[in-house]
């Protein structure tokens, strides 16, 4: 196996680095802004599928930035989703979200259905991590992989039917946006 250079100036930026910044064409003051489910992923080679210490950096800059666009959402002048999702194992797919009402889709408001408040993680280093997060609702499910949906309440619009969870996986068609990449 050959040897990954440049991994501690690597793990380093994923600490202090906004991604945010670098996105010119990201303007949520725009009025004729939308989102269909745009999303960021923030482990891109996929370091974290096999040691959590790997991966808890790539989760704590998707945390950031979570923080950094629920701050910049206060611009939108419409109804938006903002949430995270973390797959059990697959680090890649981890992915923060951003919808909004589209020309692309009906989709919106997007709901997850059939989750459960009760984690159906297997990794427990991620269930842990999880929760110790503060400030987030956290909803699990299983497709492909088990998962977990974060969002926080009065931000935007719940991406779950509060009403409607259940103890049971998501429908097959929301499992496109669990592996989705």
């Amino acid at each position: 196996m050959k040897k990954q250079r440049g991994l501690k100036k690597y793990y380093r930026r994923l600490a202090t680095e906004n991604d945010l910044e670098k996105m010119s064409w990201l303007n949520l003051d725009d009025p004729n802004a939308w989102f269909d489910n745009w999303h960021m992923h923030f482990d891109w080679k996929g370091f974290g599928d096999n040691s959590f210490k790997r991966r808890k950096p790539h989760l704590d800059k998707l945390f950031r930035h979570f923080e950094l666009l629920e701050t910049e959402t206060k611009k939108l002048k419409k109804k938006f989703q903002l949430y995270a999702v973390i797959l059990d194992f697959d680090s890649y797919s981890d992915a923060l979200f951003l919808h909004t009402p589209n020309p692309n889709h009906d989709n919106f408001p997007f709901k997850y259905e059939n989750l459960q408040q009760k984690s159906t993680l297997t990794n427990s280093d991620l269930d842990q991590y999880l929760n110790e997060l503060k400030g987030y609702e956290k909803f699990y499910g299983t497709a492909d992989e088990s998962f977990c949906v974060l969002f926080k309440k009065n931000v935007g619009i719940e991406p779950i039917d509060a009403a409607a969870h259940n103890p049971t996986c998501i429908t097959q068609q929301d499992s496109y946006f669990v592996k989705h990449r």
